[in-house]
């Protein structure tokens, strides 16, 4: 996950054990007190807005009927389930989609389906991009709730919430009308990007949940004060929550079910014909790899003629496995044939992303890119410095017309491999 400052966090993308001790957190997870007036109060806290109720209460009354409901979340490590051990079963995804099973599914709990797309250290601007892929798995699955998670990974944003509002926006405007909540975790430093935002749910009055809200206030005070859970009991580092921090988002999400189903079913929503409030330039954006190109546009791939295999991967689902992400690449690798040529896109499009690849290998070194002839940027995948994903803006026009994007090694990284995961594109 990268924040504000730049950190990341070394293990994120990996599918090991965080600690191998976990001796201290299982102790915590025994004694720590869910039941107390202190804790109720501090989830409660959590709501930040209950939002127009008629998508999520349809979902709901699914669920009740016994009729096939689909949970999904996106976001970066912490909707991966960092810090929780076994991710795959600790995560705040995970129990979240308990939760919602055990209070309106209980007898028809295999009808519920979890979607899980969290991604260690990726921000929005690449949420967008998967959505299609991760979430909506190409077409085949329609969520009937979708839990939007970036409140700490966009600081890192180049549209500075364009695409955050994008892809709330592309999620809500599915055929089949889902809820859209907006989940907003916290760092250690008491640090979001909630006051960034927020705005956009209050703009749509969309539900919203705030862990910033519950948590921080009550950090500060001792336990005869208010205090409920202390940072080192809800942190496993400076990022990402324990199992009990992870137990804690789950528990604030079921408290906006729970009040949901209690409340009088609001007026049909507006039909989301407002003007964007940030923007939704990339509501539409698609994306384009190896798999698809040559239906897409034209590809000259030059030295970037292999496939890498060493990619970041993700627990998915409820999956103890990790799945590599965009494995439909081009990798450059040094003298092979075509040694020193160019990889070379030409593609009609107004809005156009790379993603790459990070790496802490020395065999990787940095891109330089030509947009339409001119030098536009350099890509060092050594930058974050680990096998992850890595979204950067290459331009933003008006209108569509037709570019040629070009990528050859920086001068001195000639004998250096270097991988293009693929491209978000608007036509």
């Amino acid at each position: 996950m990268i924040g504000d400052s730049g950190d990341v966090d070394q293990n994120e993308g990996t599918h090991a054990p965080r600690d191998p001790d976990r001796a201290a957190v299982s102790t915590l997870e025994a004694d720590f007190d869910y039941n107390s007036s202190a804790y109720h109060d501090m989830i409660d806290r959590s709501l930040l807005n209950l939002g127009n109720n008629v998508r999520l209460k349809r979902a709901i009354e699914k669920a009740k009927r016994g009729e096939p409901v689909v949970i999904a979340f996106i976001g970066g490590s912490i909707t991966h389930g960092a810090g929780a051990a076994p991710i795959h079963l600790q995560s705040y995804a995970y129990h979240s989609y308990e939760h919602f099973k055990t209070m309106f599914a209980p007898l028809n709990s295999s009808t519920v389906q979890l979607i899980k797309a969290g991604v260690g250290g990726t921000p929005s601007e690449l949420g967008v991009i998967r959505y299609e892929r991760d979430v909506l798995r190409d077409g085949s699955v329609q969520p009937d709730i979708v839990i939007v998670e970036f409140a700490v990974n966009d600081a890192d944003d180049e549209t500075r919430g364009n695409c955050y509002e994008s892809l709330v926006l592309k999620a809500l405007a599915s055929n089949n009308e889902p809820a859209v909540i907006l989940l907003f975790s916290v760092f250690r430093n008491d640090w979001n990007l909630q006051d960034r935002l927020a705005p956009v749910g209050f703009y749509y009055d969309l539900p919203m949940v705030s862990m910033k809200d519950a948590l921080v206030e009550q950090f500060q005070k001792p336990k005869d004060e208010g205090g409920v859970i202390t940072k080192e009991q809800y942190f496993h580092d400076i990022y990402h929550p324990t199992n009990v921090g992870h137990r804690i988002m789950a528990d604030a999400l079921a408290n906006l079910f729970r009040v949901t189903d209690r409340t009088n079913l609001d007026q049909k929503e507006d039909e989301l014909t407002k003007y964007p409030i940030i923007g939704n330039d990339y509501v539409n954006v698609k994306l384009l790899d190896r798999k698809n190109a040559d239906q897409i546009a034209r590809v000259e791939i030059g030295s970037f003629c292999h496939t890498d295999t060493e990619l970041q991967m993700t627990e998915m689902d409820d999956h103890d496995y990790g799945t590599p992400l965009f494995p439909n690449n081009w990798m450059n690798v040094p003298g092979e044939a075509a040694v020193g040529s160019s990889f070379k896109l030409h593609l009609r499009c107004s809005h156009l992303i790379l993603i790459y690849k990070d790496s802490d290998s020395e065999r990787f070194g940095t891109a330089q890119i030509k947009v339409d002839g001119q030098p536009a940027k350099q890509a060092d995948p050594h930058q974050i410095n680990w096998t992850h994903c890595h979204a950067m803006l290459l331009f933003s026009k008006q209108k569509v017309d037709e570019h040629v994007i070009e990528i050859d090694m920086a001068p001195g990284h000639e004998d250096k491999h270097f991988t293009i995961l693929g491209f978000g594109y608007v036509d």
